[in-house]
């Protein structure tokens, strides 16, 4: 464990005198889980319990006042906030960063960039070359091989078991899990919200600059070159709508379409830039293209490089280049390619040209457009708002990278000669102890 260790030495006269005010305690920075169905239960529900959690110890140590923020959690966010921003904002100031550690959070791109942020704000803020342990206590979610850390972990001077056994074995994710293992969770999320209080007394961090992480390097190194995807944009732009369609939901090139402008006031930027945040908090490589510079690789024989989203404007097939090459793209049937009709109900044009539009998309898109039922009916049949459109994204981004792979991804080479097991972190399970077992 870093600074302060798992006990902290925090007795009841000795709590920290604050050196920010404003600034939230910790930031948690964990690797968010694929949602298996656009219905189905929130798959980060327990990381989310585990921050309120941490929350109400860490204003139970503090003299915190009313109101402010003990930890930021990007789940928290609205769905149409700059989550980018409010990542920024939140490296920037936050005085511990908690990074919750599990298989998939060393994989993450959006997880390696928010450790470089916090990194770089630190080594800007030393003043000496006699640095102090970095402000960083890390958490056991689910316990990970130790040939799996990058370096930057294993610099970490960190001890799991300070936490209990069956926390340096299982993780806090086992923890909340199991019943039997209840009070070691509630002893474990304790000693964990008492060390980042007391890495905050005792390594103050001084107040950084947000950096835009898109532009920072992954701390992690490169993620999987599989883990990429296409967002492409099928809408007019301003320039380009037919009579009688107004301009308020469009801009000078057709990725700057948002038709939520006017009904959601969370929604003031281009869709295609929402659609491209989320895209990376499920650590995928993204670029946004409208489909008549995407179309050449859309349809080439070529192979392709990622998985495609397509967000379609249903007024796109109004303009009889686009139709044409939409019809293209749909007699190319590549299943890697799934469609998004975005449609609000509210815009007094689409309600006079619904059927018409939708008639006419039916035509140009037969086959993608019952490929993409089989995804959701919701995602071709028109997604009423943002809210709605953020629930419905992960699932057929998860179904597009899941035809790639199927269709496209390369054939390794047989497996080599048998390998033993890594050792994870900690001692093993403990024996008795069934999947399962609640």
């Amino acid at each position: 464990m870093t600074a302060g260790g798992a006990g902290g030495g925090l007795g009841v006269n000795q709590e920290p005198e604050r050196t920010d005010q404003c600034a939230p305690y910790f930031f948690l920075s964990y690797a968010h889980t694929p949602r298996h169905a656009t219905d189905g239960p929130d798959p980060d529900m327990w990381v989310r319990r585990l921050f309120q959690d941490l929350c109400e110890h860490i204003l139970m140590l503090t003299d915190l006042p009313a109101g402010e923020p003990a930890g930021f959690m990007d789940r928290a966010m609205r769905p149409g906030e700059d989550r980018g921003a409010r990542r920024s904002a939140a490296l920037a100031a936050c005085r511990v960063f908690v990074p919750l550690y599990s298989p998939r959070y060393f994989v993450s791109d959006h997880c390696g960039r928010e450790w470089r942020a916090f990194a770089l704000r630190q080594a800007r803020g030393r003043r000496s070359q006699d640095a102090p342990p970095p402000a960083i206590v890390p958490a056991l979610w689910v316990p990970v091989h130790a040939e799996r850390l990058p370096s930057t972990a294993r610099s970490l001077s960190h001890d799991h078991e300070l936490f209990g056994p069956h926390y340096a074995s299982g993780g806090l994710y086992s923890l909340m899990k199991l019943r039997r293992y209840r009070s070691d969770y509630e002893r474990a999320v304790l000693l964990l919200a008492r060390a980042i209080v007391t890495t905050a007394h005792e390594n103050p961090m001084p107040r950084g600059e947000p950096l835009d992480l898109t532009e920072l390097p992954n701390a992690f190194g490169e993620p999987p070159v599989l883990r990429r995807l296409r967002i492409v944009v099928a809408a007019p732009s301003s320039r380009e709508l037919p009579p009688g369609r107004s301009q308020r939901c469009y801009g000078p090139s057709p990725v700057d379409w948002n038709p939520y402008r006017e009904s959601d006031l969370d929604a003031a930027r281009p869709l295609a830039d929402f659609a491209a945040e989320q895209v990376r908090g499920l650590d995928y490589l993204t670029t946004v293209e409208p489909l008549d510079e995407a179309a050449g690789s859309l349809l080439a024989e070529e192979r392709p490089s990622a998985p495609t989203v397509m967000l379609l404007d249903r007024w796109a097939v109004t303009d009889p280049e686009q139709r044409e090459l939409l019809t293209r793209v749909d007699a190319a049937a590549q299943p890697w390619v799934v469609v998004i009709v975005p449609w609000d109900r509210s815009d007094p044009d689409n309600e006079s040209s619904a059927a018409e539009l939708q008639s006419a998309l039916e035509k140009t898109l037969p086959r993608t457009l019952q490929r993409g039922r089989s995804v959701s009916r919701t995602a071709t049949g028109g997604v009423p708002s943002l809210a709605a459109f953020a629930d419905i994204l992960p699932t057929v981004i998860q179904w597009a990278a899941a035809q790639f792979l199927r269709y496209v991804a390369p054939v390794y080479p047989p497996a080599g000669p048998h390998v033993p097991r890594p050792r994870l972190l900690g001692p093993g399970p403990e024996p008795g102890i069934r999947p399962g077992e609640a």
